[in-house]
């Protein structure tokens, strides 16, 4: 009975994740032979692999959205409300060639993306001009996303990395950053907490930037059903940001609140994802 229930969970978690295709994709990344950007022991397969990514990828969201260029070109060409899962599903898939296939599939995947980039223009409500493959844009998407990951990590991941090993991964996430066009991506935390230093400058909540986060955070695109399990996954996104970009977005800090009961439901859902997404003893892929 409770293997049917694992199975179950995993099964619907996978295919929101991964899309229609999902099975076939995680064959053809993960059994295909031939040479890999990252070895099986590199830090990026372990972050990239742990439940903490549910968290950290909408901390990420909300934190790529300060960029008032970004976000514009989020708003005018990603559909992300039109086709929210559509683009997770993108996402999660690039990830996981970028992190585990082949070198040979890694690198189409990111002609694949640079393509899109390059064809990516537009202004601002402001006039300001756009261009989603500037490499200074890209190599802000970059450092908040890797930042993103790292801290939920370090807070929810089954095997939390040590600090060389969290240096680690920002070094192996700037192997794709290259590939993708960000010149000089950072190679360590303390270069990575400098690059997000040096954009702050930069950055604003606009009214795109609020919007995303009210959809996000209070009209997310999933059942009601599944609202209070999706709501403790945003809370513990919302806590993972630094406090000033928290500040910028307006969401409001409770500490108190936040360790007694947002934290620790941020562990258990984590733990509840790694579970039924685990394949049982005597299975391989997810269950």
């Amino acid at each position: 009975m409770l293997t049917a229930v694992r199975a179950q969970l995993g099964g619907a978690l996978f295919r929101r994740v991964a899309g229609p295709d999902g099975p076939a994709t995680r064959a053809r990344i993960h059994e295909t032979p031939g040479p890999r950007w990252f070895a099986p022991d590199r830090p990026i397969r372990t972050v990239h692999g742990d439940a903490s990514m549910f968290i950290g990828g909408l901390s990420a969201l909300l934190l790529q959205s300060l960029h008032p260029l970004a976000m514009a070109a989020v708003a005018g060409h990603s559909g992300y409300r039109g086709d929210p899962w559509g683009r997770l599903q993108r996402t999660s898939t690039f990830l996981a060639v970028t992190t585990y296939g082949t070198s040979a599939d890694a690198q189409r995947a990111v002609d694949h993306v640079r393509a899109i980039h390059e064809r990516i223009r537009g202004t601002t409500s402001d006039g300001a001009a756009y261009h989603a493959a500037d490499p200074h844009l890209l190599g802000w998407v970059h450092a908040a996303e890797t930042d993103s990951f790292l801290r939920a990590h370090a807070r929810f991941g089954a095997r939390p990395l040590d600090a060389a090993g969290y240096d680690g991964y920002v070094a192996d996430t700037a192997r794709v950053a290259e590939a993708l066009g960000v010149s000089d991506p950072p190679r360590d935390r303390r270069q990575l907490a400098e690059r997000l230093t040096a954009y702050r400058p930069e950055l604003g909540a606009t009214s795109e930037a609020r919007a995303a986060a009210r959809f996000l955070l209070l009209r997310p695109p999933v059942p009601l059903a599944v609202r209070p399990f999706y709501g403790g996954l945003a809370a513990n996104a919302v806590v993972l940001l630094p406090p000033w970009a928290r500040a910028m977005l307006g969401l409001p800090r409770v500490p108190v609140v936040e360790s007694l009961t947002v934290r620790p439901t941020g562990q258990a859902l984590t733990r509840a994802i790694r579970w039924a997404m685990s394949p049982p003893p005597g299975r391989s892929g997810p269950a």
